[in-house]
């Protein structure tokens, strides 16, 4: 039995499925943005590629956390 993915990284199948992007696809693009701030890049997915709030989010805190570190 494997253990489910916890966290923002529990949305990736989802997200994927839906948008038809992979998750990696997503992270260059939210690193490639000049918005730095995390609801700024969550409201700039939302209203320039469609994503919903929770999607968004959950990529966003994903890919700050990886990029910090932790």
């Amino acid at each position: 039995m494997t253990d489910a993915v916890k966290g923002p990284a529990g949305y990736f199948p989802s997200i994927e499925k839906k948008y038809g992007r992979p998750i990696a696809e997503w992270k260059d693009l939210i690193r490639s943005s000049p918005l730095t701030k995390h609801m700024e890049l969550v409201n700039w997915l939302k209203s320039e590629h469609g994503l919903g709030h929770g999607h968004a989010n959950a990529l966003v805190a994903h890919t700050l956390a990886e990029d910090s570190g932790k």
